[in-house]
């Protein structure tokens, strides 16, 4: 695993450090990573819905919803 030095602020320092502190992580480190992921997980998600939106603007005008008519389908099925 390959190691990183990072410079904080004393408020960003105590905080994190205190994560660590409260058990839910077994260090700074862990913390770190966990954020890491999160972001790396949200990066993800937000290029995901990007994509399905590109592909709707890509499907072309809209269609006219007909609330009743689907309603009506759907209790017949």
């Amino acid at each position: 695993m390959a190691t990183m030095n990072i410079s904080l602020p004393d408020k960003m320092k105590a905080y994190a450090e205190g994560q660590a502190r409260d058990g839910r992580y077994s260090n700074v480190s862990d913390y770190v990573r966990d954020l890491i992921r999160r972001d790396q997980a949200r990066r993800e998600a937000i290029s995901e819905i990007q994509g399905l939106i590109d592909e709707g603007l890509a499907s072309g005008p809209s269609q006219p919803f007909d609330m009743q008519a689907f309603l009506a389908e759907r209790e017949r099925r």
